[in-house]
């Protein structure tokens, strides 16, 4: 059994949380929100494999002790789903104190659609035990050429799949043409 942890595994995740839990892995999901939390606990039927955590990942300390904690209770993370908003530097260096050198993680990072046309590289401020995985995610383009937003479904999915086939960058939906994005 791997000890996961899904940041912002609530709400556009929570799919991927509750097959981690089905696939019989231990997660600590990060949440900011009680009421999608109680959502999560309530799908999971009170799983003993899900740990929830309500917790501001932009209250860097907090957040720090919080993983922290978790872990010397559970164990390290082997894997972690990051859905982080924003380039906040600080919140990665928070996750990166958190996690033990000593031991090899993989980290999947979750970005949003204009991901592929900035293109930030929150990979150069990695440390070496961290294996860096990235799924981005774009969009749909439909039929009558007009387009719209991945579902949490379609991006569940596409995050099963990076994480079953252990896919370094996998890209969910399309990124061009831009101009068609919704």
């Amino acid at each position: 059994m791997k000890h996961w942890l899904v940041i912002g595994g609530t709400g556009m995740l929570k799919g991927v949380s509750l097959w981690l839990i089905q696939e019989d892995n231990h997660v600590t999901v990060i949440g900011r929100q009680q009421k999608k939390m109680q959502s999560l606990i309530n799908e999971a039927n009170y799983s003993l494999k899900l740990s929830p955590l309500i917790v501001d990942y932009t209250n860097y300390n907090s957040f720090r002790t919080a993983l922290i904690e978790s872990q010397e209770t559970l164990g390290s993370f082997d894997c972690v789903i990051a859905w982080i908003h924003g380039s906040d530097i600080r919140v990665w260096e928070s996750l990166f104190r958190a996690i033990p050198n000593t031991k090899n993680v993989i980290l999947y990072h979750i970005k949003g659609s204009s991901s592929y046309v900035n293109n930030e590289r929150t990979k150069n401020n990695i440390p070496s035990n961290i294996t860096y995985r990235v799924v981005k995610l774009g969009f749909i383009i439909e039929d009558n050429n007009s387009s719209r937003w991945l579902t949490n479904s379609e991006i569940a999915q596409g995050i099963i799949d990076a994480i079953e086939h252990e896919i370094p960058e996998k890209h969910v939906g399309v990124f061009e043409p831009w101009n068609l994005r919704p």
